[in-house]
């Protein structure tokens, strides 16, 4: 049998037409992967009337709510994991799925989502890191790296940043994947795998961020910010084959548990 591709029409029927002109920024990355998302969902033909959709605050937090024609719940800042714990432990037959930024998952919300990956608790949690809070003024957040202008860092970043798919692997989560809405086709696979998997599995996706990161650091262009990721991403098999020098200033994509 032919695998599903879902199209811009398939994916149609899962998005509320009077959400739209989106309130997504020209060139926000969080709409190719709100695309992906759903393109996971209608190529796996899941139930979405089976499925739960919970975010927090943030750009993120606005994919499933108000563009998803699904159950989704807005939860307050940095508490989805928690909110989702919830509805995971009391209807075990949901198809629980987290969608957040770095700043809501990683920074205010950042102990919810090591315990649930302690937990290995049966959820899908998508993590868009644009490195940056986007929605409240461009302040640093725990993904950062080093050297980046934000709001509350005008002479750069100086803290190390978190590596979140080392740190939540190293939690306990039992499915763990990296790419950016750069690398479209790798992504909407790895999404299916999460959305199927039996435990708990965390997928960070980088996503660019025009208005707040590149604004302030030289990439003023979407288009370019988009195709950075091209030469900043090395893919795991080829990552295990280079030297520590070759990897300075790389970001590792991929499947790593």
């Amino acid at each position: 049998m032919t695998a599903k591709t879902a199209t811009t029409a398939s994916i149609q029927k899962f998005i509320r037409p009077e959400v739209f002109p989106s309130t997504m920024c020209p060139g926000c990355g969080h709409g190719i992967l709100m695309g992906a998302i759903l393109r996971a969902v209608d190529e796996l033909g899941l139930d979405v009337r089976r499925m739960l959709f919970v975010s927090g605050i943030g750009c993120a937090g606005w994919i499933p709510s108000p563009h998803f024609a699904a159950d989704t719940l807005h939860t307050t800042h940095g508490r989805p994991v928690a909110f989702a714990t919830g509805a995971a432990l009391f209807n075990p037959d949901l198809n629980v799925v987290v969608i957040g930024g770095d700043g809501d998952i990683a920074a205010i919300g950042g102990n919810h989502l090591i315990h649930a990956a302690r937990r290995n608790l049966d959820m899908t949690v998508i993590c868009a890191n644009n490195q940056i809070y986007g929605m409240t003024g461009g302040q640093v957040t725990p993904t950062t790296d080093i050297g980046t202008i934000t709001a509350t860092t005008p002479q750069g970043n100086e803290e190390p940043p978190f590596d979140l798919c080392k740190l939540v692997e190293g939690a306990g989560a039992s499915f763990v994947a990296r790419y950016s809405v750069y690398h479209i086709r790798p992504l909407i696979r790895t999404l299916k795998e999460a959305l199927q998997h039996k435990g708990f599995a965390f997928v960070e996706v980088l996503s660019p961020c025009p208005t707040q990161w590149g604004r302030r650091n030289q990439f003023a262009d979407p288009v370019a910010l988009l195709e950075r990721y091209k030469t900043l991403c090395v893919p795991k098999d080829r990552a295990e084959k280079m030297s520590p020098e070759e990897l300075a200033g790389k970001v590792v994509v991929g499947r790593f548990r």
